[in-house]
């Protein structure tokens, strides 16, 4: 028996603790890219970043450099694959 991956596969939710990187993609069509600076650092494409808490459709994220954390739309956020 053979098994087909679809897109009707839903994936697991990001929640606290969940290690993300912001999907490009998502972000740009976004209105949250227009209030922020153009030229984004490569480190929170690449990833990871740690959620750290969730509310509604945001989460905290903190990334692995001496910089602030930053809430983002979960639907801007993408599991980070090592």
């Amino acid at each position: 028996m053979s098994f087909i991956m679809t897109d009707s596969i839903q994936k697991k939710p990001l929640k606290k603790g969940t290690l993300v990187s912001i999907d490009k993609e998502n972000f740009i069509k976004s209105t949250e890219a227009l209030a922020s600076d153009d030229d984004l650092p490569d480190y929170v494409f690449e990833g990871p970043g740690e959620i750290l808490s969730v509310k509604d459709e945001y989460a905290q994220v903190r990334w692995r450099r001496p910089v602030p954390d930053v809430w983002l739309k979960l639907d801007q956020l993408k599991e980070y694959i090592q």
